[in-house]
């Protein structure tokens, strides 16, 4: 099964739809004192999670939004439709939608889409990285200082 090309896919559409929410006001509330919720969030979570629950029905699912699915405890996707809701509530263009596959613990495939800029920032475990289909490098440095 190629699990990164449904996220890729899933990643996408979901664009549009945020796209479309950013360029009206859209609603905001607070879950908690810091973190905000928009009518975006919820409208992108639920199209991905309808997505993925048909494509991969016994796989369990992690929204941050609270609409995942408890099933496989093997493959479990982990969800954020619209990562960077402050920004996007604010209207500064800094935002994605990230979704990934994690396998017995360990992660396989990811895909992170910024719809305002149309790029795609995907990983497989064992393929790399890729920047809208360009191979991303890494340096050779083993710490970070």
């Amino acid at each position: 099964m190629d699990y990164l090309s449904v996220a890729v896919d899933i990643a996408r559409e979901v664009g549009p739809l945020l796209l479309q929410h950013y360029e009206q006001r859209v609603a905001v509330e607070y879950k908690g004192e810091f973190n905000l919720v928009t009518t975006a969030d919820r409208a992108a979570e639920s199209l991905i999670v309808e997505r993925l629950r048909n494509r991969f029905p016994t796989h369990s699912i992690v929204a941050e939004e609270g609409g995942g699915v408890d099933q496989d405890p093997d493959y479990v996707w982990h969800v954020d439709p619209l990562d960077g809701t402050t920004n996007f509530a604010h209207r500064f263009p800094a935002f994605a939608t990230s979704i990934g596959l994690v396998y017995r613990g360990v992660p396989i495939a990811g895909a992170v889409y910024d719809p305002l800029r149309d790029e795609m920032f995907c990983a497989e475990k064992g393929a790399g990285a890729y920047l809208n289909h360009q191979r991303l490098k890494v340096s050779g440095a083993s710490r970070m200082n």
